[in-house]
């Protein structure tokens, strides 16, 4: 614990290479106490203030709770739930990033990205929702003697069923995408619900049947849409795209608009692409449909792959703005955004690709920004060059550029890469030094992997830029999940939500550990990455998640960040939701998912103390703070994602061997309700929140 609260002390300290606060800055100082009591966590903590013998009497039978639970003196408000309606359309499924943005002193616009669906609370609540019956039984039913799956879009079976499946995909992509609503003021100083011109969806179907509703692409990869000759798929739209899905984390421009990261675009659409950057036929990914899975939404609607994994940018304020996919950013599984303008140098944008071996990525435009508050830095996003970070042990590290020029220069085995025949799309396994050495002699650079001249080429290289950034020897990270500057310094601050293997790949050990050394780790980092010239850096582990006795900070799997005005980090975990309470996974010790306060002066500084816990199966997101802090606005997503429903209070028993914040074991009986009732007692629905505290003073004044 001691370790731990010093390197939090770097967050926003002066430099990696020591211990410093930073008394600059905009940020006012915080009070040496936070003013609430630590919401209860299952698990043991020091901010509990219980003695080890306290902790072994309270914590020895828990029950958890199906709620969003706060401390004493705050209250929550439900702002809008699946379903309600917004200007056309509604309010859509699984709610992740918000972003908020004052008009004036009364009115403001809340933009909401809608991530995918959770098939069975979905399926189930469906009719009552939105009042509309949906054939998914019937889909499932029908699929049934094909493990769920069937290649609608070249092989279309009877016209009852495709019917069918086709209502069934096009509901899912409707309650994805992003959406806008217009809040007021109400006489009390909180912000409410209150519809108008702005409000407005952009759909994963949006431009469907409207051509005037398309989005549109910039940058390099436009000129691989346009092709007129490709290796594979043509969707015959050009560079207009229909849709936006996968919507997951996202951040905010200094001039007022919104970036939304697509993020697990590869359930829905293939991911691979040919040398040239055109995608692969739709029939790569097709439609499945079970009680519990539902993936391949794009396939009966011929949607091409490599138009999906950008970052797309709105103007909430403007209800004619279909939406801008940036493709200079680079394609990806992209989750959060932070922008960097400062007058008289490139905009900066770092962004990482949450996957297991994913990586983190900035981007420098070729135009210098003039104004950080002109909306004509969006053209900055069309050109420039996308990077990725390398990481050296010794806590320093480097910015190589993805260009035609890089030496190709893979990882040890293993390491996927761009297929070495590059008539086939996707990927290869380098799984030797000796695969590795040829790979290496065939293509000496990354033009050398990708067809086309000049932005084609380069188009071709960003629509692929997480094989490329393995042939290019980019770090393998442990989940990128969210970039956020610290307002003080400057420096990027990385939540790396999991350390563990996957099929994807495996994050450095030499980087990522845990607390005494431990790889691989599953409960996650926050790191500090401090800008050292042109493209050069130092990264610091200021916090680890894990258990109190492991070392760790008491949460697990960190994800979305938020800096309020005092300097204090608001931070939510990503526990998955098979995890969740569950006494044989990873992470399952720690609970439901939660929201953390890690104060960042005073007494306190270093610490995380619990501010809520959420209702069951479910994951907190979104963290969105007014400018006075003074209000929260809080996603709750897909709680009763496993189980539904919860029916008749069903719950069950659950055995856990935990450790008192002194290390001793206890064994602790807990009961975990089966499936959620949030937010209103019936069906689970996700939905958006905002928090105050009673006394109308800021959240932690």
């Amino acid at each position: 614990m001691a370790l731990q609260r010093r390197q939090f002390l770097l967050l926003l300290g002066a430099g990696v290479g020591g211990v410093a606060l930073s008394t600059t800055t905009g940020c006012s100082q915080q009070q040496t106490q936070l003013p609430f009591a630590p919401v209860r966590t299952p698990l043991p903590l020091p901010s509990d203030g219980l003695t080890p013998s306290q902790q072994r009497e309270a914590y020895r039978v828990v029950r958890i709770n199906d709620a969003l639970s706060l401390p004493e003196g705050y209250d929550q408000q439900l702002l809008a739930s699946w379903g309600d309606p917004v200007g056309s359309s509604r309010f859509g499924f699984n709610n992740d990033f918000l972003a908020f943005r004052q008009l004036d002193t009364n009115s403001a616009l809340l933009t909401v990205n809608f991530e995918y669906i959770s098939p069975l609370p979905w399926s189930q609540g469906f009719a009552e929702v939105t009042g509309s019956a949906l054939p998914y039984e019937q889909v499932v039913q029908a699929l049934a003697g094909s493990n769920g799956k069937r290649d609608v879009w070249a092989d279309a079976p009877a016209a009852d069923v495709t019917a069918a499946i086709n209502s069934v995909a096009a509901e899912a992509l409707a309650d994805q995408g992003i959406g806008v609503i217009r809040l007021k003021r109400d006489g009390q100083g909180r912000w409410q619900r209150q519809p108008g011109p702005e409000d407005r969806r952009i759909t994963g179907l949006a431009g469907l049947d409207d051509p005037e509703r398309r989005l549109r692409a910039t940058g390099p990869a436009s000129a691989v849409f346009r092709l007129a000759q490709r290796q594979g798929y043509e969707d015959g739209l050009g560079d207009r795209i229909i849709g936006t899905f996968a919507n997951c984390a996202g951040g905010t421009t200094p001039w007022g608009t919104v970036l939304s990261a697509e993020e697990n675009f590869q359930s829905q659409v293939p991911e691979d692409v040919y040398a040239d950057g055109s995608a692969m036929a739709p029939s790569a990914r097709p439609f499945t449909c079970q009680a519990k899975r539902l993936y391949g939404l794009g396939n009966p609607f011929g949607l091409a792959g490599n138009k999906y994994g950008w970052m797309v940018e709105i103007d909430p304020a403007n209800p004619g703005d279909p939406g801008t996919k940036h493709t200079a950013l680079g394609r990806f599984r992209h989750e959060a955004v932070a922008v960097r303008a400062r007058a008289g140098q490139p905009l900066h944008v770092y962004s990482g690709c949450d996957r297991r071996g994913g990586h983190l990525y900035r981007f420098l435009s070729d135009g210098i920004v003039n104004n950080p508050s002109d909306p004509a830095n969006s053209r900055l996003f069309h050109s420039g060059t996308l990077y990725g970070a390398v990481f050296n042990s010794d806590g320093t590290g480097s910015w190589v550029a993805l260009t035609a020029n890089t030496p190709v220069n893979p990882l040890p085995a293993p390491v996927k890469v761009p297929h070495s025949d590059r008539t086939r799309a996707g990927a290869e396994s380098l799984d030797s030094p000796a695969a590795t050495a040829a790979y290496r002699q065939r293509y000496s650079t990354l033009g050398d992997l990708y067809a086309g001249k000049g932005e084609a080429q380069l188009g071709a290289l960003l629509i692929d830029a997480h094989l490329a950034a393995n042939a290019a020897g980019i770090t393998p990270t442990a989940r990128p999940e969210d970039t956020v500057l610290d307002p003080a310094t400057g420096d990027l601050l990385v939540t790396f939500t999991s350390g563990m293997p996957g099929n994807d790949g495996t994050p450095d050990p030499a980087i990522f550990r845990g607390p005494q050394g431990q790889s691989p780790w599953n409960e996650g980092w926050i790191m500090r990455l401090s800008e050292q010239g042109e493209n050069s850096f130092r990264w610091q582990m200021v916090a680890t998640g894990g258990e109190p006795a492991d070392g760790g900070l008491g949460f697990a799997n960190p994800d979305n960040l938020a800096v309020d005005p005092t300097g204090a980090l608001w931070m939510v975990t990503d526990i998955g939701t098979g995890s969740q309470n569950n006494d044989k996974q990873n992470g399952g010790v720690f609970g439901n998912n939660s929201c953390w306060v890690i104060p960042t002066s005073g007494s306190q500084a270093g610490e995380a103390f619990c501010f809520a816990t959420g209702p069951m199966e479910c994951e907190l997101t979104g963290l969105a703070l007014t400018p006075q802090a003074d209000q929260l606005f809080l996603a709750v997503q897909h709680p009763g994602e496993r189980h539904g429903r919860r029916e008749q209070n069903a719950e069950e028993a659950r055995s856990f061997q935990l450790k008192l914040t002194n290390g001793e074991p206890l064994e602790q009986l807990r009961w975990v309700p089966l499936g959620s009732n949030w937010p209103t007692g019936g069906l689970p629905k996700p939905g958006v929140v905002v928090i105050h505290r009673r006394n109308g003073q800021a959240l932690l004044s």
